[in-house]
């Protein structure tokens, strides 16, 4: 990849440098250290099994348990976790969900739903106090006119 995040001419098979995420050094030499923390503003794109659970690099020991401490002392919010799920499982129906869809979607009960959907709207009003305005940017294709 370029630093672009285009494709470039390299070999696939290939391994790709790592970045600690502590302290942002380069680990080109196959070294890097990872673990599996908890985290509940991760939701992956595809598979719910790995909502939740971040992954995460350390260029050395010391590094990784330093990580690994910092996100021990993250609060776990079930809410922000369900209000992820919700969000990919409308994303995937193209922003039309039935109540019995986003139930089957997301796995998740009708009062976790409500849970997560007042943790996103509370996320929005917070958003709007600091900013003001009606909400986050639209693209220019969703403004009338």
């Amino acid at each position: 990849m370029t630093d672009r995040g285009e494709p470039d001419a390299g070999d696939e098979n290939e391994a790709l440098p790592e970045l600690c995420d502590l302290c942002g050094t380069v680990v080109a030499d196959s070294t890097e250290l990872y673990a599996v923390v908890p985290d509940s503003s991760v939701v992956h794109a595809v598979d719910p099994r790995l909502d939740g659970k971040r992954m995460v690099v350390g260029c050395s020991r010391e590094h990784l348990a330093e990580l690994v401490e910092q996100y021990k002392g993250r609060p776990f919010i079930d809410a922000e976790l369900w209000a992820g799920k919700i969000g990919r499982a409308i994303e995937a129906r193209g922003g039309k969900v039935t109540p019995e869809e986003l139930t089957e979607e997301t796995g998740l009960a009708e009062a976790q739903i409500e849970l997560g959907m007042l943790w996103q709207n509370l996320g929005a009003l917070r958003w709007h106090q600091r900013f003001g305005g009606e909400g986050p940017p639209e693209s220019t294709e969703d403004r009338p006119g």
